[in-house]
């Protein structure tokens, strides 16, 4: 609800982000609730149906694919005793390996997959079945994590990171932030010693030079947007500017400033007033900014989730246009769902051409758009 008092409403006067507080008569947000419904049934229809006999979407050996739509049927408010529901879990607990995790062991992502199918189980989780299993992953995340247990000293760009295994590969923010939604979802607080780690990485992957970030690309670009990751020489997916920086999305971006609050960071820190910047004067449900089309439906779960962490119910842009955010992505997904209730994304780049993936990550939005009364500030 729109209140002064939230964690974000005391943002007012320290960004471009700004309640609707006096100047709203208490009105509803969102969508219209029947439209959302109707999208929201035909897309669980295409996903009971596009589920294959033995419980899995798109590959038996995918875990990561198929807890992501078994967690966003979940999330939209099929039950776990569903039979398309309980079918996908005694498929996905097939990956359970000795060590916790749950993963396939030729796949390398062990961490991606293990995170993905973590918060499949705690969604499941109504009865206390699945408590063991969510905590031998918990157990298991934590050791992925670059820190000082595996001689990854504090000064090392990877510290704090997570990849999506531990096979050599650098840390990402992507996968960073799977992993911190995890172990949220095992129980993790803020002050949680491998959540203030993750946060030394999250601070390396701002565009902002401080004291939190003195790699060599902080200063390059500066503009408070995030990237996927400064190790290994550092990379964005949206490529470099001419001097060698590395360019801030939408993804990473929100993907950031919504980890950095799970981390308990304040309006008034710097990370966040520049993040929120960042993320006002680019505002959009049309497109991933910085990427356009591509990834664009990842995007819109990361862009969900996090004004949502910020309970946040209007955003005012740079141009002083205020928006309801909910009703606008509603209903601009709304447009693109195919006749059969499915999503694709014509740019196929990170897989977004699977119906099965980008079906997922909408509902995984949706479930975050549920119309609401605003109510004006006290």
């Amino acid at each position: 609800m729109t209140r002064t008092g939230s964690w974000f409403g005391k943002c007012v006067l320290m960004a471009t982000v700004l309640w609707a507080g006096r100047d709203l008569v208490a009105q509803a947000v969102g969508p219209k609730a029947d439209d959302l419904a109707k999208s929201r049934q035909r897309a669980v229809n295409f996903l009971k149906t596009s589920q294959a006999d033995g419980g899995h979407w798109t590959s038996p050996e995918a875990p990561g694919i198929s807890g992501l739509v078994t967690y966003s049927l979940l999330a939209s408010g099929v039950p776990a005793t569903d039979p398309a529901v309980e079918k996908a879990l005694k498929h996905l607990a097939t990956f359970i390996q000795p060590d916790g995790g749950i993963y396939f062991p030729k796949s390398h992502h062990s961490n991606y997959e293990t995170s993905i199918c973590l918060l499949a189980f705690h969604a499941a989780n109504k009865d206390g079945k699945h408590t063991d299993t969510i905590k031998k992953a918990d157990a298991f995340l934590r050791k992925l994590q670059w820190d000082d247990s595996e001689t990854t000293d504090q000064s090392d760009p990877k510290y704090g990171g997570a990849g999506y295994g531990r096979t050599g590969d650098r840390p990402d923010l992507s996968n960073t932030v799977f992993f911190l939604d995890a172990l949220k979802a095992a129980g993790a607080k803020q002050d949680d010693p491998a959540v203030q780690k993750a946060l030394v990485f999250l601070s390396r992957c701002q565009n902002l030079e401080t004291e939190h970030n003195a790699t060599p690309h902080a200063s390059k670009v500066n503009d408070g947007g995030f990237y996927y990751t400064p190790a290994a020489g550092g990379n964005s997916q949206a490529g470099n500017t001419a001097n060698g920086g590395l360019r801030s999305y939408g993804s990473m971006t929100y993907a950031g400033l919504k980890s950095m609050i799970y981390a308990g960071l304040k309006p008034e820190d710097q990370r966040v007033k520049a993040a929120v910047e960042w993320i006002t004067k680019f505002y959009s449900v049309s497109e991933n900014p910085g990427l356009g089309q591509q990834g664009v439906f990842y995007y819109y779960q990361m862009f969900a989730k996090a004004l949502t962490t910020m309970e946040l119910d209007l955003v005012k842009d740079a141009d002083g246009k205020l928006h309801d955010w909910r009703k606008e992505l509603a209903e601009h997904v709304f447009s693109l769902q195919q006749e059969n209730g499915a999503w694709l994304n014509k740019n196929d780049r990170w897989y977004e051409g699977n119906p099965d993936l980008a079906t997922a990550y909408v509902l995984i939005a949706l479930q975050y758009c549920d119309p609401k009364a605003v109510k004006p500030a006290k």
